[in-house]
C-alpha cells in the first residue's frame, strides 16, 4: 500500500498548488476534494490497520481488500457521482441511499481500526440520538428523522460527513501533517532534540527542561499530543529518568508538555485552521490571540520542572570547563548573531521584494537555493549528528554551536512557511504546500549534496534520498490516516447537531442546572468539554467542543452580561477538551508516557493533571480579562505589562501548587501566593469593587461611536430581541470593528445592517455565518445602549499590591531557607 499512499500525498500537493489553475486541468471544487481525500483515507485505514489483535500482520486478508475498496467507492463517491446528484437535489436514488448507508457503517469500522472504541461509541450516540428523539426526555426531546432524511443530510450533502471538519483536513492540515513527517525524515527532529539537550542540558533538571522546549518545538507542526509524547518521549523519559526524577513524574513532564504543544501557535494540532472558519477571523488573528497563553503556560512548566529539580537536590549534566568571561561572551555573541541573522532574513526579503517587484519571488527563491547550498556546504566539513542513546550511563553535553552548524538548512522551510502565514498572509493551504515543498527538495538534495561535497558516493546518497522521499510521502500519508477518519466522523456529531437542533437543547440544559450563574456554567463546560474529549484526536476533539459547546458559553454569557470575544469562547473549550488527555482515566498522553517509563499510567495522568493545573487556570483568565489574548490592547505600555503580569502570575501560580518558592511553602504563603496570581490575573476585579466598569452611551450615538472607534477597537453594546422559542432575551455582546471607514461598512464587515430611527437602533439584518451571527445575534434585535470603559484608577494600583505581596513571601522564606543553611 506504499503507492497508494505516495499517490495520496501527491494528490494534496496537486491540490493545494496554484497549477490546476494555472494548467487549468485537475480543477476540482471543495465536495469533490473532501471525496477523493475520504476515498483514500478509508481505504489505507482498512489496509494499514488490522480488524483484531489476532488478525495476521505479514498480509492483507480478503475481506480487508474488499472492504478497502468498498470504503472507497463510498468515500469518493461524491466525486464519482457528483454531476448526477447535482441534478437531482433532494431525491436521492436507491444506489445513493445504499452508499451513505454502507459508507456511515464503513466508516465506523475505519474509525474503530484506526483510533479506537471512543470515537465510534460518541459518533454511535450522536446516531441513536437522531432517531431516538421523540423517546428522549423532555429537555433534549426532538421529532427524530427519517432514516432517508439522516443518510442524505450525513452522506449525500456537506452538512454531515463531508462538512466544513473534513474539508479543513483536506485543505490544511495533510500538508502540515506532511510537513512535519518530511521535516523529522530529513533528521530535523533529532536535530532539534540535540539542539535542546545542548542548550538546557547544564541547567537543574536539564532533561526534563529540554523535553519542555522539543515538545515546543515539535508542537509547531505536530498534531496530535500523543506522537508528540512517542516521538520526544522515548529520549527524554530515561534522560530524565537517569538525573533522578522518578518515572511517575517523568512520564507526566513528557505528557504535560506534549499537551502544551497542542496548543502552541501556529498549527495548534490543526484546531487553528478550523478556528478560522468557526470564529470568522483571520488567521493571523487567531495566532497573535492564541500565543501568549501558550507561552506562559509553557513558561510556567518550565519553571515547575525547575521547582522538582529543586525539591529533588538534582545536579545538573556536567559540561565543558571555561572561564565565565569567556562563556558570557560567547553566549551574548551568540544571541546578538541570532537576532543580528533574523534582522537581515526579515528586511532582506523585503527590500528584494521592493527592488524586484513581480520578479522577487524568483529571486528569492534563488537566493534561497543558494542559502542552502552554503549552509549545506559548511555541514559537510563536519561529522552528522548521531543519535543520542537515552540508556547510556553518562551524557556528554555538546556544544551548542556544534549541534547548530550541521542542521542550519533546516531553518530554510520553517521561515518559507511562517513567512507564507504570518507576513505575507497566504492561505494556510498555500503556505503548507510552499512550506512542504522546500521541505521535499531538501529531502531530495540533502544526502547526495554532503556525499558530492564530502567526496562520497554520490550513487549510492541518490538511491538513499530517493528512498527518504518515498518513505516521506507514505509516512505523511500514514499519518493522516486517523486524522482524516477523526474529522470525517466528527462531521456525523456535528450533523446530528444541525439536523436535531441539539445545540438549542445543550444551552437549555447548562443554563438550568448552572442556575444561570456565569462561573457555574463556565465550570461545567469545562467538565463536560473534558468529558468529549476524552479518547478523541485533537482535531476531532475542537470540532466536538466547538460545535455543542462554544454556542451554549456564547449564548449564556452574553445573557449574563458578559461580552465575550469569540474566540476567547473557543480557546475555552479547545484548552479542556485538550486536557481530557492527561486526566484519567482516558488520559492518552499519560498513557503513551507511562508506556514508555513503565510505570503506573493512572498515577502518571494524575501527576500530569497537577502539573497541568496552570493550563487549567487560563480559560477563565482569558473569558474575565481577554486582555491576555492581546484584545483591546492600545499602546505598548499597556503591551508590556499585560505580558509582564501573565508571565509573573503563571509563574507564582506554579510555585504556589508545587508548595515551593524560594524554599518549601508553608500552607498560609501558598494561600497568599494565590491571592497574589489572582491579582495580576485580574485586577479588574478588585477595581470593580468600588468603581463600574462601564459607562452607558444612548443607541442613537451607535454610529457615530463606531466612526470614531480606531484601529482595531470592539464595540460593546446591549441587546434585546425575541429568540426562536419565542422568548425575550437581553445579551450583551462584543464585536470587533477592524479598520476605520464608513461606520455601516465597519458594522457590515462583521454581518450587522443596523436602522436608527429616533433614540432607537434595529437591527436589520444579520449576514449568515458572519461573526455577528455566530454571537447569536438576529435581525429584528434592538440596541439598547452602548458601553464604553468609564474612567477608573489604573490596574497598576492592584497589580503593584499584589507584586509587593509576593516579593515580601520570598523575602521570608530566603531569611528562612539562609537560617536553614547556617544551622546545616
Amino acid at each position: 500500500m506504499l503507492w497508494v499512499a505516495v499517490l495520496w500525498s501527491l494528490f494534496q500537493l496537486w491540490y493545494a498548488s496554484p497549477l490546476p489553475f494555472i494548467l487549468g486541468i485537475g480543477v476540482l471544487n471543495d465536495t469533490e476534494a473532501r471525496a477523493i481525500h475520504l476515498g483514500l483515507a478509508m481505504f489505507l485505514a482498512f489496509t494499514a490497520y488490522p480488524a483484531f489483535r489476532a488478525s495476521p500482520r505479514e498480509r492483507i486478508p480478503a475481506v480487508d481488500w474488499l472492504l478497502a475498496l468498498a470504503g472507497a467507492f463510498a468515500g469518493s463517491y461524491l466525486f464519482l457521482f457528483y454531476n448526477q446528484i447535482a441534478e437531482r437535489p433532494g431525491t436521492p436514488s436507491a444506489l445513493d441511499l445504499a452508499t451513505a448507508g454502507g459508507g456511515i457503517l464503513l466508516l465506523l469500522e475505519a474509525t474503530r481500526r484506526s483510533l479506537g472504541l471512543p470515537m465510534v461509541c460518541v459518533a454511535a450516540a450522536f446516531i441513536l440520538f437522531t432517531f431516538a428523539g421523540p423517546y428522549m426526555p423532555e429537555a433534549v426531546q426532538h421529532k427524530g428523522a427519517s432514516l432517508q432524511r439522516f443518510l442524505t443530510h450525513q452522506w449525500l450533502v456537506t452538512e454531515g460527513v463531508f462538512g466544513i471538519a473534513l474539508g479543513v483536513s483536506t485543505s490544511f492540515v495533510f500538508l502540515f501533517v506532511l510537513f512535519g513527517t518530511l521535516l523529522d525524515r530529513a533528521g530535523a527532529g533529532n536535530w532539534m532534540m540535540q539542539l535542546s539537550i545542548a542548550l538546557l542540558g547544564h541547567l537543574r533538571g536539564g532533561p526534563a527542561k529540554v523535553a519542555v522546549v522539543s515538545s515546543a518545538l515539535n508542537g509547531v507542526v505536530s498534531g496530535s499530543s500523543v506522537s508528540n509524547v512517542v516521538s520526544g518521549g522515548i529520549f527524554t523519559i530515561p534522560l530524565m529518568k537517569r538525573t533522578g526524577l522518578s518515572g511517575v513524574k517523568a512520564g507526566a513532564i513528557e505528557a504535560s508538555s506534549s499537551i502544551n504543544g497542542q496548543i502552541m501557535p501556529p498549527v495548534m494540532g490543526a484546531a487553528a485552521f478550523l478556528m478560522v472558519e468557526y470564529v470568522g477571523i483571520p488567521y493571523s488573528e487567531i495566532i497573535k490571540h492564541a500565543a501568549l497563553p501558550a507561552i506562559a503556560s509553557y513558561i510556567s512548566l518550565f519553571y515547575i520542572v525547575h521547582l522538582e529539580a529543586v525539591k529533588l537536590g538534582s545536579r545538573p549534566i556536567p559540561r565543558e570547563h571555561m572561564p565565565a568571561r569567556l562563556r558570557v561572551l560567547r553566549t551574548g555573541l551568540g544571541l546578538t548573531g541570532t537576532v543580528a541573522a533574523i534582522c537581515l532574513l526579515y528586511y532582506g526579503i523585503l527590500a528584494a521584494q521592493a527592488a524586484f517587484g513581480a520578479a522577487a519571488p524568483t529571486v528569492l527563491a534563488a537566493a534561497g537555493a543558494g542559502l542552502y547550498l552554503l549552509t549545506l556546504w559548511y555541514a559537510s566539513r563536519y561529522p552528522d549528528l548521531a543519535l543520542d542513546d537515552p540508556t547510556a550511563p553518562i551524557i556528554r553535553l555538546p556544544r551548542t554551536w556544534d549541534v547548530a552548524r550541521t542542521g542550519l538548512d533546516f531553518v530554510i522551510p520553517l521561515v518559507v512557511l511562517l513567512w507564507c502565514l504570518t507576513v505575507e498572509q497566504l492561505s494556510p493551504g498555500l503556505s503548507a504546500f510552499w512550506g512542504t515543498l522546500s521541505i521535499l527538495g531538501i529531502v531530495a538534495t540533502r544526502k547526495p549534496l554532503l556525499a558530492l561535497f564530502r567526496r562520497q558516493s554520490v550513487v549510492a546518497a541518490l538511491a538513499q534520498a530517493r528512498t527518504d522521499v518515498v518513505e516521506g510521502l507514505a509516512s505523511g500519508a500514514r499519518n493522516m490516516i486517523g486524522i482524516a477518519i477523526a474529522t470525517a466522523t466528527a462531521g456525523i456529531v456535528v450533523g446530528t447537531v444541525t439536523l436535531t437542533g441539539l445545540g438549542l437543547m445543550m444551552t437549555e440544559f447548562v443554563e438550568f442546572l448552572s442556575g444561570g450563574n456565569v462561573i457555574a456554567m463556565l465550570i461545567l463546560i469545562a467538565l463536560i468539554s473534558l468529558v468529549l474529549g476524552m479518547g478523541i484526536p485533537t482535531t476531532a476533539n475542537y470540532i466536538l467542543v466547538a460545535t455543542l459547546m462554544a454556542p451554549v458559553v456564547v449564548e449564556l454569557g452574553a445573557q449574563a452580561g458578559l461580552a465575550m470575544p469569540l474566540i476567547a469562547v473557543h480557546l475555552f473549550v479547545f484548552y479542556f477538551g485538550i486536557m481530557a488527555d492527561i486526566t484519567p482515566p482516558v488520559g492518552l498522553a499519560a498513557f503513551a508516557a507511562a508506556a514508555i517509563s513503565r510505570e503506573d499510567p493512572i498515577a502518571t495522568g494524575f501527576q500530569g493533571a497537577l502539573y497541568s493545573l496552570r493550563t487549567a487556570v487560563l480559560p477563565f483568565v482569558f473569558i474575565f480579562n481577554p486582555a491576555m489574548l492581546l484584545i483591546g490592547i492600545d499602546d505598548w505600555w499597556q503591551f508590556a505589562v499585560v505580558i509582564a503580569a501573565s508571565l509573573i502570575s503563571v509563574l507564582l501560580f506554579a510555585a504556589a501548587t508545587m508548595g515551593w518558592f524560594v524554599c518549601r511553602s508553608r500552607l498560609w504563603e501558598s494561600a497568599v501566593l494565590l491571592l497574589v496570581c489572582f491579582t495580576l490575573f485580574r485586577p479588574d476585579w478588585w477595581l470593580d469593587r468600588f468603581y463600574p466598569r462601564y459607562v452607558e452611551v444612548p443607541a442613537r450615538e451607535l454610529l457615530a461611536r463606531v466612526a470614531a472607534a480606531p484601529d482595531d477597537a470592539r464595540l460593546t453594546m446591549v441587546v434585546e430581541g425575541t429568540n426562536v422559542e419565542g422568548e425575550t432575551v437581553r445579551k450583551t455582546v462584543s464585536v470587533p470593528l477592524g479598520d476605520p471607514k464608513e461606520p455601516r461598512l465597519r458594522l457590515r464587515a462583521v454581518g450587522l445592517g443596523v436602522a436608527p430611527l429616533g433614540d432607537k437602533v434595529t437591527i436589520t439584518n444579520v449576514a449568515f455565518g458572519s461573526y455577528a451571527r455566530r454571537l447569536g445575534l438576529d435581525a429584528g434585535y434592538e440596541v439598547l445602549a452602548i458601553l464604553e470603559p468609564a474612567p477608573r484608577p489604573s490596574q497598576l494600583w492592584p497589580i503593584g499590591g499584589g507584586l509587593a505581596a509576593a516579593g515580601l513571601i520570598a523575602l521570608l522564606q530566603w531569611r528562612r531557607r539562609d537560617a536553614t543553611m547556617q544551622r546545616a
